[in-house]
């Protein structure tokens, strides 16, 4: 079937202009006529949706229209049967609904291994550092490891716990929360000279942190 870029009329019936013909012999018919009238057209677009609904057609065809820039004739999409249309359309919706349930298992899994790891990277954190208060090694992790931040508790080595990853996210932490390094930023400090202002208090920090906690009622 054509899209012709012309006005047309069908030879047989001389209905017209024509939306789409065919060509029999040169001359042009329409839909009725080529005995196609009773088939809907579907756009290209929905490669799933096109490819069911001929499976689901006893007599489906390609409609094409000429691209007079690119000197070829370039598919639009397809006639095929209603009553097969409308079994594609349920097919795909099904293919869609167990996809959705897929999503849904699929991020619940992903939540439930967030939570582990968040609280593994928290229990990293308080054996290295079992001065610090649980409910800031839990924040810390909480932090550090949100999927798809690209903070260090994503990282390889973060999602291996290495001591190195573990004492990165809480110096951050600790650096950000606990010392003016922030404000030093924002007037307009250079990083490193900021970061060299607040080191001593960052250190004695950690130091504190990494000392065990005994007699603390």
């Amino acid at each position: 079937m054509i899209q012709p870029l012309k006005r047309r009329h069908c030879a047989e019936c001389q209905a017209g202009p024509l939306q789409m013909l065919v060509l029999e012999e040169g001359a042009p018919r329409c839909l009725d006529c080529a005995d196609l009238g009773h088939l809907v057209f579907l756009p290209r677009g929905d490669t799933a949706l096109t490819r069911r609904s001929r499976e689901e057609s006893a007599l489906s065809a390609v409609v094409v229209r000429f691209n007079r820039r690119r000197s070829r004739y370039e598919r639009q999409g397809v006639l095929v049967e209603e009553a097969g249309l409308a079994r594609a359309e349920e097919r795909c919706l099904a293919d869609a609904e167990a996809r959705r349930r897929r999503r849904v298992r699929d991020a619940q899994r992903r939540a439930r291994e967030d939570v582990r790891f968040a609280e593994a990277f928290a229990g990293e954190i308080r054996r290295l550092f079992p001065g610090c208060p649980a409910d800031r090694a839990r924040d810390v992790a909480a932090h550090a490891s949100v999927r798809g931040s690209g903070r260090v508790g994503r990282s390889a080595a973060g999602r291996a716990l290495s001591e190195g990853a573990v004492t990165s996210a809480v110096v951050a932490s600790v650096r950000h929360l606990d010392t003016p390094y922030d404000q030093l930023l924002m007037s307009g400090v250079p990083r490193h000279e900021a970061r060299r202002r607040i080191a001593a208090v960052v250190e004695t920090t950690l130091r504190g942190w990494r000392a065990e906690v005994s007699g603390v009622g």
